[in-house]
């Protein structure tokens, strides 16, 4: 067995250890603002731009529908976004934020701090890593693709 693969060797695992640790620090400053990981992403997407229309969400953070549709709905029930059928074509759903929901970005600023602060890593460093995982995401996709 002596040939066989270290689990601490594996890039997926250093990747998911990664995140995991990464959703943990954000956790504490995410439950202020009463949000979980996978809504703040959404709330990502829209405070950089909204409308979006359900497809165009789903897009952005990689989900299909069958996962975005309950984190939507979770969404409207705290009162940050609407859904509403498009006026020129009912077929798509848009969805707003609420003022509530615009103005929950103001305490979000705290979120990445957070991280930074606890990477231990200097600017440079965090946006190095940052391009390194893009480009890493971006020739993973590409080869599940193909």
């Amino acid at each position: 067995m002596s040939d066989a693969p270290r689990l601490n060797h594996q890039v997926c695992f250093a990747l998911y250890s990664a995140s995991k640790a990464a959703t943990a620090v954000y956790r504490p400053v995410l439950e202020s603002l009463g949000l979980t990981y996978p809504q703040y992403l959404v709330m990502l997407v829209l405070w950089e731009e909204e409308p979006r229309t359900v497809r165009e969400l789903g897009a952005a953070l990689g989900l299909d529908s069958g996962t975005l549709s309950p984190l939507l709905k979770r969404l409207e029930a705290l009162g940050l976004v609407d859904r509403r059928r498009a006026l020129d074509d009912e077929r798509r759903v848009e969805v707003h934020l609420t003022e509530t929901g615009r103005g929950l970005s103001e305490g979000a600023g705290a979120v990445p701090k957070r991280l930074a602060d606890a990477a231990g890593l200097d600017a440079a460093e965090l946006a190095q890593l940052h391009t390194t995982l893009l480009r890493l995401t971006a020739a993973l996709q590409a080869a599940d693709k193909s």
